[in-house]
């Protein structure tokens, strides 16, 4: 079970962390076409093809493999981060039968 199972954890991880990306991804392209956006928040979602794009590099894409490790890794972060900066809208209260408030099923994050 030892090392089986920690492989499969260790793919299952990647495969779920991709798929995370993939919809932030999704995330910053609707809030970046969207006229609600704070244009700071526009101008710092340009960071990432800008990092891409850019010869300045951590590790020099010169270097086979290596050079694309960071790409790996600071793109996905800078979308994270890009994506928690994003302004939410507020959960939509509602009154129960009782007088309790409840939230609204249907509240998601962008």
């Amino acid at each position: 079970m030892g090392r089986d199972h920690f492989y499969g954890m260790n793919r299952f991880s990647l495969l779920a962390r991709f798929l995370t990306f993939r919809k932030e991804l999704i995330t910053l392209w609707r809030a970046f076409v969207s006229a609600e956006t704070p244009v700071h928040l526009k101008a710092l979602m340009l960071l990432v093809p800008a990092y891409l794009l850019s010869p300045i590099d951590l590790i020099p894409d010169m270097i086979p493999l290596l050079g694309w490790v960071d790409d790996f890794i600071v793109v996905p972060l800078l979308v994270s981060l890009i994506v928690k900066l994003l302004p939410q809208k507020a959960p939509i209260y509602r009154r129960t039968a009782d007088g309790a408030k409840e939230i609204d099923g249907t509240y998601r994050r962008r």
